[in-house]
């Protein structure tokens, strides 16, 4: 089976695109499926797309980035599927995936954010009125089948298909091994918290609570991401993210923090953070907030925790518990295993591919409207 992967970023640089169909591929392969890669995104566009400013270059950037995307239209016709990750292209409407709707080849739709929510990026805020957040319910229309990461994805993705299925964003457990972790010669406890530039004010939210909970225990914050953050009081950290080096320095913390605010579009998020702690057999301490309270159970495998004091609370205990620490880790890394490891999940990918490229399907195209 021949699959056209459109996906926004090339290889090894997207989040979501990593830990989704990158991460199946060597499953896939191994049933037949061979994946060609279309990115919107272009090196150069990747490097500055989420970088303050810039305006006038992401611009054209994007521009030929959407002419080059706009050529899978004809060339889907040589495939057996097209796989979409999200979007065809990161602003406008529906158009490059409706059209390749119309040249016949199914189409199968994955999502793991809650993508129809009106965001506004915290470095790209202008490209908020380009965005066409309704184009998430025609892309469900247009496609053979719908995955989604969780279920408040599903709700919204069955309103507009009738083939939707709730595949977790995965972790390679062969890569991701508790083995990995090291003896430090202090006996400081490090809390690791990873993450984006767009995601960073989720951490910062949690300054307040960090800045008390560093007056009672003693901890080091291990950052890795795109930005080091200032907290009044807290000892930090900062690794510049590098996917060679991402394994590495998760392996370096004892307890992960994943503060999430409640609200609509983080109700959509799928859980990368726990369960990239977790896989490494690190216990996790997460917001009660959409898929956390499905992949964390308090107190069994990690904690979830709401305020603030009960997020210093668990932290405190943790902190001062390493055997406690050791228990909810190893837990942790039988969840990822059972639940959440690549190898376990890749066959339903699989089932999903295999489902629709036999499927004969007439898309919801509107021809007058396809936005």
């Amino acid at each position: 089976m021949r699959v056209l992967a459109i996906v926004p970023s090339e290889k090894d640089v997207n989040p979501g695109q990593r830990y989704r169909i990158e991460q199946w591929e060597p499953f896939l392969k191994e049933h037949g499926v061979e994946l060609i890669y279309a990115p919107f995104s272009s090196p150069a566009l990747s490097r500055v797309l989420y970088q303050p400013r810039h305006h006038l270059r992401k611009a054209a950037l994007m521009t030929a980035a959407f002419l080059r995307q706009s050529r899978s239209i004809l060339r889907s016709r040589q495939f057996d599927l097209v796989y979409v990750f999200r979007e065809a292209s990161l602003f406008g409407p529906a158009l490059i995936e409706s059209l390749i709707a119309l040249q016949g080849p199914p189409i199968v739709f994955d999502f793991d954010d809650a993508v129809f929510v009106p965001y506004k990026s915290p470095s790209n805020g202008y490209l908020s009125f380009l965005k066409f957040f309704g184009k998430t319910a025609k892309i469900c229309k247009v496609s053979q089948a719908v995955m989604v990461g969780n279920s408040y994805l599903a709700e919204y993705a069955s309103r507009y298909s009738g083939e939707v299925m709730i595949v977790p964003t995965t972790i390679d457990t062969d890569l991701y091994r508790p083995g990995l972790r090291r003896l430090r010669g202090d006996c400081v406890p490090v809390l690791g918290w990873t993450g984006s530039y767009s995601t960073l004010q989720h951490l910062l939210t949690a300054a307040p609570m960090l800045t008390e909970l560093a007056e009672r225990r003693r901890f080091r914050l291990v950052v890795v991401g795109t930005e080091a953050p200032e907290i009044p009081g807290v000892n930090i950290e900062f690794r510049q993210w590098k996917s060679a080096t991402e394994v590495e320095d998760l392996a370096d913390i004892d307890i992960g923090i994943m503060p999430l605010p409640d609200d609509p579009w983080s109700r959509g998020k799928c859980g990368l953070k726990a369960l990239q702690y977790m896989a490494l057999g690190i216990p996790a301490v997460v917001s009660p907030v959409g898929v956390n309270t499905e992949i964390v159970r308090d107190g069994v495998n990690g904690f979830v925790a709401g305020g603030k004091e009960e997020w210093i609370n668990r932290l405190e205990r943790l902190i001062g518990n390493r055997s406690l620490r050791t228990q909810l880790g190893r837990a942790a890394r039988k969840t990822v295993e059972q639940h959440y490891s690549a190898r376990v999940i890749a066959p339903r990918v699989f089932k999903v591919f295999q489902k629709a490229a036999s499927t004969r399907f007439v898309p919801q195209v509107e021809t007058q409207a396809l936005s």
